[in-house]
């Protein structure tokens, strides 16, 4: 697997749309999955993490988050909501892709590689707690899993790589493993 990069956030963007956009008419109050939140509130919270992370590694702090926050509007419709998840994927793709070798602060200095991957990850991960709160059967991307498993958890047991970084972060079980009830990813890098 290639080092991950502002291309995979905008693939793992893209699906996210091509997998919630047919539904854009449900109800998205309904809790998403394990999160304590809506379906609503955690695609909002897709795009402020993209931003965030796009705001760290535009301007490189050494330590700690800009202050600085993402509103969407309480009355957004869904598809406003995709549309926002896809301006602050964009955002994020593209300033990776324009400093591919800058470093900063997520818990420790951070590289762009680990800031894709968490971009990624935070996509994967909540377009499926979406999906089950929905009722809506999807299996994140077995690639882009594999490269966020490579870069934030390494020593992580072999397997489905969809089916492993689910368990990582304690939305599935795994064979021979107990299911985990905390989780960090190692985004940081020496």
């Amino acid at each position: 697997m290639r080092a991950m990069s502002g291309g995979h956030v905008e693939e793992a963007v893209a699906e996210m749309v091509r997998v919630l956009g047919p539904h854009q008419d449900r109800d998205w109050q309904v809790q998403a999955g394990p999160v304590e939140w809506s379906c609503w509130k955690t695609a909002a919270h897709v795009a402020h993490d993209l931003l965030a992370y796009a705001g760290q590694v535009a301007a490189r702090p050494t330590a700690g988050y800009l202050p600085f926050d993402l509103t969407v509007a309480s009355d957004a419709h869904p598809r406003e909501v995709l549309q926002v998840v896809t301006a602050c994927g964009g955002l994020l793709g593209s300033v990776l892709a324009a400093n591919p070798d800058t470093r900063a602060w997520h818990h420790g200095p951070t590289d762009a590689t680990g800031f894709a991957a968490m971009g990624v990850a935070e996509t994967l991960l909540h377009t499926h707690d979406i999906t089950e709160g929905m009722g809506v059967r999807w299996r994140p991307p077995r690639s882009l899993c594999a490269g966020v498993l490579s870069r934030l958890f390494p020593g992580v047991p072999e397997g489905d790589p969809a089916q492993v970084l689910l368990w990582s972060t304690g939305r599935a079980d795994l064979d021979g493993h107990s299911r985990r009830t905390s989780w960090i990813w190692s985004a940081a890098i020496s």
